[in-house]
């Protein structure tokens, strides 16, 4: 399986991948997806929201034990983020069967739409949607870089996009959601265990600067006379660094978009997107405040104008405890040994789901701790632990 998805959205020059929503790469991996499926004699489906499901008994019996993760990527994203959860799902299943084992309750494998946000600019779209965090009026306005709105770019790939919406009647159907992820961090590789359980998600959020000065020439004004936005914005690059090393956060300007963007033009404007996240809503808060106070004041030094806006936020999300120690325990009991409880920087979907259905994760090893980058691995030996620790727990959930 792993060797099938590999070359699939694979830049050439970056060797990253570049599979955005409702693109033909994002195509070819729904089509693998659904290969998956068929190859195992699963019931396949696609939901309202573009969600794709693959089932092993009934969904509609109710209390059914689903896993999975998603398989788009963030720009030159690595080729673990996302897509080993999924291949992991259907080994997963694969290991079952092989052990003779029968379901007592319906399983469920799902691919989430949009994921990264990599195209539209906002995250876990596919599950927002199916969960009502994201109403089909805001999902209409999200457009890409190119102007194409999400409504658009479904249509083109054959969705429509009328039918998006809030999916109770799914989610009720689910008793509970095992996400498998490759950590992204080092805390594993420091302990030296392969597998570890999740404990919450940091709050995070994205907020957006848009430095608005004068256009003019690079070679005939005066620095006296300038209202270069790229100032303030430097500055605050340099602050959200500042703010987030004295809180214990982080805080990231990771894109950027300049307006004429030429080399010898004075921007007009300088756009930057702020991706900020720390352990505790009061944290963030603090870093927040504290780097846009700084922008408004760069900004006026410089004579700049300055907007600021919160595109997308997520509050801290607490995987449930039961389930959680459930899995702690059938994990432990298989290992003999205490499983490490870790929380995390980075959104996903069990987070979102985390407030309609019960909800847990796995973590498998990352020996550099590199994730959104080519360079994210794991290795073979750890990734087949992860696929044994999820069969146990798939086992332990659905088979008893």
């Amino acid at each position: 399986m792993w060797r099938e998805l590999l070359p699939v959205g694979r830049h050439p020059g970056t060797g990253g991948y570049r599979r955005y929503a409702w693109t033909p790469a994002d195509a070819e991996c729904r089509a693998w997806f659904r290969q998956q499926a068929s190859a195992r004699g699963l019931a396949y489906e696609v939901d309202r929201n573009g969600n794709q499901w693959a089932w092993a008994g009934d969904p509609a019996a109710g209390d059914a034990v689903v896993t999975g993760s998603h398989l788009d990527s963030v720009p030159d994203g690595g080729a673990f983020d996302g897509p080993l959860g999924v291949v992991s799902a259907f080994a997963a299943l694969d290991e079952l069967r092989a052990r003779n084992v029968q379901l007592t309750r319906p399983l469920g494998i799902v691919n989430f739409g949009d994921e990264e946000g990599a195209r539209f600019g906002l995250a876990c779209v596919g599950s927002r949607l199916t969960a009502g965090r994201l109403t089909r009026e805001q999902a209409h306005r999200l457009t890409d870089g190119d102007g194409i709105t999400l409504p658009k770019a479904m249509e083109a790939a054959g969705y429509d996009p009328d039918a998006i919406g809030p999916d109770p009647e799914r989610l009720a159907r689910i008793g509970a959601f095992v996400e498998l992820h490759v950590e992204q961090g080092r805390a594993l590789d420091v302990t030296g265990d392969r597998v570890g359980v999740a404990s919450a998600i940091w709050p995070h959020g994205r907020w957006r600067f848009d430095f608005r000065g004068e256009a003019n020439h690079a070679g005939t004004t005066r620095l006296a006379d300038r209202r270069d936005p790229m100032l303030p914005y430097a500055e605050t690059v340099l602050a959200a660094r500042r703010e987030a090393r004295l809180a214990g956060a982080v805080a990231t300007f990771g894109k950027i978009a300049v307006e004429p963007n030429g080399v010898n033009a004075i921007p007009a404007l300088v756009r930057g997107w702020l991706d900020s996240r720390a352990p505790e809503q009061g944290t963030l808060d603090t870093v927040i405040e504290g780097i846009e106070a700084a922008a408004r004041e760069h900004a006026v030094a410089h004579g700049v104008g300055l907007e600021v806006t919160r595109e997308s936020f997520t509050p801290v999300v607490e995987f449930d405890h039961a389930l959680r120690d459930e899995l702690a325990r059938i994990l432990g009991k298989e290992a003999g040994l205490k499983v490490p409880v870790l929380g995390t920087g980075a959104g996903h979907d069990a987070g979102i789901l985390a407030g309609a259905v019960p909800t847990a994760m796995l973590f498998v090893r990352n020996p550099t701790g590199v994730s959104h980058s080519p360079a994210e691995r794991a290795e073979e030996d750890d990734c087949v632990a992860g696929v044994l620790a999820l069969a146990d727990v798939l086992e332990g959930l659905a088979c008893r």
